[in-house]
């Protein structure tokens, strides 16, 4: 697939829906809310029923996002100007992710949960934008409708937990979460690449304090993914192999950056590390995407996880601002020869000084770190 390319055909990968604890796949339960967005429930044990009916009566939102495309830097842009209205840091009670209660009706319609995801409300990206955004391809101006999907992926119904908080069986369930969504959003003809994240802290910019991720399903191949799907290829083509496969295997070897060497799992800090603190946790198996993960990978990675997460909360006195993210195999040829990865990175460089992105790399695009990936390896291990 083409970096340029909006909304080229997908092919689905690997095996459907969640898994419970016996590794069996099962699907999730389904349902709708009032203006026609999807909800799923997924569930720590099978059986489970959800009947309550969203009582809010909302209206279908217009959606208008654009993707344009930039002919000097070759990336897209998405402009989605009705996301200016979208919740802003309500209060605890008003918070639209807790389950719903009497009369506090929110986006959860049952009154209790273990994992839901649905579509966002205020999506940057969404199928129903081709409806009213015309397509323009009046050289050097590209543009089309913002197409694709945006979902919301609520960890907990607790508000005041945090990702680093779940057990390892609740995090197994968002891991079966991540997987379906993956399978079933690659599928779609409108989208070309899949990435699961978190944002977690003010700092990051965060807008509800509850646990929830996201989920988004784009319409191309973000630049950065390309180029990286890029390197893939050339390496291959060159007899070099798999890449991430080789600098697992060196990172291995010098040791000095590992964090963590499970049996399916090695986290460690990238040679070239952009962020002051920042871990990959990559497969040891060769695998592209969430949903080739067999049960005991699924397992594994549930507690490497959080061991990570929590690392990072221990480096500082108060919770670490992070993204979390995952880099999987786009649709098309970028994705042939892909090897999945995690990327986690906090922002805080120290106690109340954050890394920010300055003349070099917002303007430039060249990353200055003022923290040796050796070093930062080293508070992470003695973090535990």
């Amino acid at each position: 697939m083409s970096e340029e390319a909006i909304g080229e055909a997908a092919e689905p990968i690997g095996e459907n829906g969640p898994a419970d604890a016996t590794g069996v796949p099962r699907e999730p339960v389904r349902t709708r809310l009032s203006d026609g967005r999807e909800l799923l429930y997924f569930d720590d044990e099978p059986n489970v029923e959800h009947t309550a009916v969203d009582r809010r009566g909302l209206e279908p939102a217009e959606i208008t996002s654009q993707a344009r495309w930039d002919v000097l830097t070759r990336e897209w842009t998405v402009i989605a100007g009705h996301r200016q209205q979208r919740t802003f840091r309500p209060a605890t009670s008003d918070c639209p992710l807790c389950p719903t209660r009497g009369d506090m009706l929110t986006e959860v319609p049952d009154d209790h949960y273990d994992v839901v995801v649905f579509e966002n409300r205020f999506p940057s990206l969404a199928a129903s934008a081709a409806a009213s955004v015309p397509v323009i391809d009046e050289p050097p101006f590209r543009s089309g409708p913002g197409v694709g999907r945006c979902e919301v992926v609520v960890f907990t119904d607790d508000h005041t937990a945090s990702f680093a908080s779940l057990s390892p069986r609740r995090v197994e369930t968002v891991i079966d979460a991540w997987t379906n969504r993956t399978e079933e959003l690659q599928a779609r003809p409108d989208v070309g690449f899949v990435y699961c994240f978190e944002n977690r802290g003010d700092e990051i910019g965060v807008t509800l304090a509850h646990p929830h991720g996201q989920i988004y399903a784009y319409p191309f191949v973000p630049t950065r993914i390309a180029r990286t799907g890029r390197s893939f290829l050339q390496a291959a083509a060159g007899g070099d192999g798999c890449l991430q496969c080789n600098l697992l295997q060196a990172e291995l070897a010098a040791a000095d950056r590992i964090v963590i060497a499970g049996e399916h799992w090695v986290a460690y800090v990238p040679f070239a590390a952009r962020w002051p603190y920042e871990v990959r946790i990559v497969p040891r198996r060769h695998l592209g995407s969430l949903p080739e993960l067999n049960a005991a990978e699924r397992r594994e990675l549930a507690r490497v996880y959080l061991d990570v997460l929590t690392r990072f909360d221990r480096l500082w006195d108060s919770p670490a601002p992070y993204i979390a993210g995952w880099d999987q195999a786009p649709v098309g040829d970028w994705g042939k020869g892909w090897h999945l990865a995690c990327d986690i990175f906090t922002i805080r460089r120290a106690t109340g000084k954050l890394k920010y992105l300055a003349g070099s790399e917002s303007g430039a695009g060249v990353w200055i770190n003022d923290i040796s990936p050796e070093r930062a390896a080293a508070r992470l291990r003695d973090s535990n």
